[in-house]
């Protein structure tokens, strides 16, 4: 199909044709015939219309050779060229990559397949920047299960938790992910969560190694030290055999020094959080084939995140130049925090950061350097990032450090960027011009969805009626006003009313909600200082919960970590039919709880009960 012929100016990157055909459009792939190279593939980036006609500003994109390596034409096209519609055919033999590749989406306006070469990626480095909810996050997802389902190792630097749900297979509708030739998946098998248990029962406890020396220390410590600050730690740690906390700081109080205590105090404080160990995590077992270790860094401190990091990267870089881990893949969320540029702030990782993206290449040791503000992210480590993945930004400063940083950005491009629609991006890297691509489906759950405020989490799917309830089963006499939703704390049921409907094999009559307000108590046993467990007290009865779905419950007498309740508060928008009154107050339950255990902090709660009536 003929879409027009050149015109105007032309040189061997851009051009220019009137549009005579209607359905021309912007993004659209075209092919044009040059007398020495063969058909060329170029690309339609902006349509400007004046009185007498529309004229198409194109790129060119570049033919393959021989060899089927991708060239740039060295002479201009001719005037009154003949500008054809590209087929689906030539195409895909420019830009597809086939060979240790990870399918990414599909070319705008075509059911195209993009692919990213992996190789490229161990080796040289991606960036994925875009705004907040632009669909960074996902689109990072959708870069990790290629790579999980390739071998590669990988270690994901998880600063809020998104990334566990890669565990769990996607629940969008299947003939949505056949478009995509996909369908949902879950990696669970091949994915090892490591962080603060806690935050989260079910992660593995990350050890560090705590024998470390005074540099390296000094280098670390989550505090800044001055310089007689220095002098002492050093001092104290100069004559000791091995540098565990336990005989730095048995040193530094036997020093009677009058300005240590700050020392003291800080080594106490990381000795505390039981991050470094005599016997640290096996590198072996976090970078290993076929595996995904995800760092869920949620809950920890910046400063400890920082130290974390750069204590596991710079151990992890070595043991690759020593060859004593496999070649892996590594995920940066939240970049600008763990590498900011000058002037925005310090880092612990930043050294080692920037030394993985100028070194790491020549280790087999890959980045993904993941951000939504660009220009807080050290220009170096960005500059190294020969593959780029960029979505929607309008900030200025981010735009114009996208310019600078990336090659191939022109400003036409940078135009697009700030028009990008969710779910769109801009990949540089895959051929010489940035291709605009719709980034495909997870296969997996995505777990960085923003809080839903004004969400309808448990909305009701039936008319609620009067119904009398006995109060031992947490309900009052009369129903109250049912409520239009309140924002709350609730420890939610394992099943939201959705998938009740859908496993229950009889017909559901009715489903009445009830919030029961309860204390959830952080505590310890006093002849285990520092185990902490969760203790929920509802405050009707005064009884421990062990299960809220199932009713199960106990006095608080028998308080027990082994009764620890492991579930997680979540602020939601939630819709119910009563809320139970409180008989006991917060000093009360925390008062009973004293008798048998130590209570380290408590907070507010609400338990989310369905009734249902068949």
């Amino acid at each position: 199909m003929i879409l027009g012929k050149i015109t105007g100016k032309v040189s061997t990157t851009k051009f220019y044709f009137e549009v005579i055909n209607p359905k021309t459009r912007k993004f659209q792939f075209v092919q044009i015939y040059h007398q020495e190279y063969g058909f060329v593939l170029c690309q339609i980036i902006e349509l400007i219309r004046t009185k007498e006609n529309m004229i198409a500003k194109c790129n060119i994109i570049g033919y393959k050779d021989g060899d089927n390596k991708l060239k740039n034409i060295r002479t201009p096209f001719h005037l009154n060229t003949e500008v054809l519609n590209a087929k689906d055919k030539f195409i895909k033999k420019i830009i597809e990559l086939n060979t240790n590749s990870a399918y990414i989406g599909y070319l705008e306006g075509r059911q195209i397949p993009v692919h990213i070469d992996l190789q490229k990626l161990l080796t040289k480095h991606v960036s994925i920047l875009a705004k907040s909810g632009a669909g960074k996050s996902y689109t990072v997802g959708v870069l990790i299960e290629e790579i999980i389902e390739k071998g590669i190792p990988l270690l994901i630097i998880d600063p809020h938790g998104e990334y566990s749900s890669l565990k769990k297979p996607s629940e969008e509708k299947k003939e949505k992910l056949a478009y995509w030739k996909i369908s949902a998946k879950e990696f669970s098998k091949q994915i090892l969560e490591y962080g603060d248990i806690n935050e989260n029962s079910n992660l593995i406890p990350l050890k560090l190694n705590e024998n470390i020396n005074s540099y390296e220390l000094i280098k670390y410590f989550p505090t800044q030290l001055s310089s007689t600050q220095e002098s002492i730690l050093f001092s104290a740690m100069k004559n000791l055999e091995t540098n565990s906390f336990d005989n730095i700081i048995l040193e530094l109080e036997s020093m009677n020094i009058g300005n240590n205590w700050q020392l003291i105090d800080t080594l106490k404080y990381l000795k505390s959080l039981k991050l470094f160990s005599s016997h640290p995590t096996p590198l072996l077992e976090l970078i290993k084939p076929n595996q995904a270790s995800i760092l869920n860094l949620k809950g920890i401190d910046p400063s400890i995140q920082n130290m974390v990091v750069a204590k596991l990267l710079k151990d992890l870089f070595l043991a690759r130049k020593k060859e004593k881990i496999p070649p892996f893949f590594c995920v940066i969320e939240e970049a600008h925090n763990f590498v900011p540029e000058k002037g925005f702030g310090k880092s612990k990782s930043s050294e080692v950061i920037r030394l993985i993206s100028s070194e790491g290449r020549k280790f087999g040791l890959g980045l993904c350097i993941v951000s939504q503000r660009p220009a807080l992210v050290q220009k170096t480590v960005l500059a190294q990032c020969t593959t780029q993945i960029i979505m929607k930004i309008t900030n200025p400063n981010d735009l114009r450090t996208i310019t600078n940083s990336i090659e191939g950005i022109s400003s036409e491009t940078v135009d697009e960027i700030q028009n990008l629609s969710i779910g769109s991006a801009l990949v540089c890297g895959v051929v010489d011009k940035p291709l605009l691509v719709n980034i495909r489906n997870r296969k997996t759950k995505h777990g960085g969805e923003s809080v839903d405020i004004l969400g309808d989490y448990n909305a009701p799917i039936s008319n609620k009626k009067t119904t009398k309830i006995e109060q031992e089963k947490y309900f009052c006499d009369e129903l109250g006003k049912y409520s239009d939703g309140d924002i709350l704390p609730i420890i939610e049921p394992k099943l939201n009313l959705k998938e009740i409907e859908l496993i229950s094999e009889k017909t559901i009559k009715n489903i009445t909600t009830y919030l029961i307000p309860s204390l959830y108590c952080i505590c310890e046993m006093s002849s285990s200082p520092g185990d902490e467990f969760i203790v929920l007290v509802e405050k009707v009865l005064g009884k421990i919960i062990i299960d809220p779905d199932e009713d199960i419950k106990t006095e608080i007498s028998n308080v027990d970590p082994k009764n620890s309740f492991f579930r997680k508060i979540k602020f939601k928008k939630v819709k119910y039919d009563q809320m139970i009154p409180q008989n006991l107050d917060n000093q009360n339950i925390i008062n009973k709880l004293k008798k048998h255990c130590n209570v380290k902090d408590f907070k507010e709660c609400y338990i989310m009960f369905n009734k249902i009536e068949y």
